[in-house]
């Protein structure tokens, strides 16, 4: 970010958004291996000149590589039943449509939650995973404060849980004075004011927003204003 924004010529901004995961024309293009809503090469790269796809990594990762992937990014609880199914119907032939994945989860996730498809949160973890999307993450959100001017604005618009959970947190932190021992005599006033101010509460969708855009339902939109610190 620093270095395409220095290239132009511009060293401040006055506000960054961050609008993060897949988009919907990602989604909506079956080639590109993002959604089982139709069918199409099981790719999920952000960047299709680089790295190795989704089908290459489900063949030759492991079990437990596997499991734990799709249990911490996407919270699955029928994690290691995925997996097994998973690298069971490998052995019999090559996972590599989106179509074949999501009728293997399917048989392997028991239940789910009304009006959500069983394959949603193991297409969700494999994207995450590939596209090293919270690394990403933890990388850009500095650089875009270090971008700001005094009273710019950093606005982070997450779907998942542990993208929100790393926002929340760098936020929080940007917004704290630095902490003293308990006992030292120094005033709150007098210490270093922080990079950050808070800019209210975290904002959600309404039901009218969800209503009439459904991929909004997992939205979160944080925001932190600059300081002249």
């Amino acid at each position: 970010m620093k270095r395409e924004l220095g290239a132009r010529g511009v060293t401040r901004v006055a506000g960054v958004l961050l609008d993060l995961g897949v988009s919907s024309p990602q989604l909506d293009e079956a080639g590109r291996g993002f959604s089982f809503a139709a069918d199409g090469p099981l790719d999920m790269r952000m960047d299709p000149t680089r790295g190795e796809t989704a089908a290459e990594w489900l063949d030759r990762a492991t079990e437990q590589e596997i499991r734990e992937v799709i249990s911490t990014y996407g919270e699955e609880r029928f994690a290691k039943q995925v997996a097994g199914a998973i690298v069971a119907a490998r052995g019999r032939e090559p996972i590599r449509t989106t179509r074949q994945l999501a009728e293997v989860v399917g048989g392997a996730v028991r239940t789910r939650e009304p009006g959500k498809h069983p394959a949603t949160r193991t297409f969700q973890a494999l994207r995450i995973h590939l596209n090293q999307e919270l690394a990403e993450l933890e990388v850009t959100l500095p650089q875009a404060v270090d971008l700001l001017e005094p009273g710019g604005r950093l606005a982070v618009i997450s779907f998942h849980s542990l993208e929100d959970r790393i926002v929340k947190t760098f936020l929080r932190e940007g917004a704290r004075a630095d902490t003293l021992p308990r006992g030292v005599p120094v005033r709150a006033k007098d210490l270093p004011e922080p990079r950050l101010n808070l800019v209210g509460r975290a904002i959600r969708p309404s039901d009218a927003e969800v209503a009439a855009n459904p991929r909004a339902r997992s939205a979160t939109l944080r925001v932190a204003e600059r300081t002249g610190a």
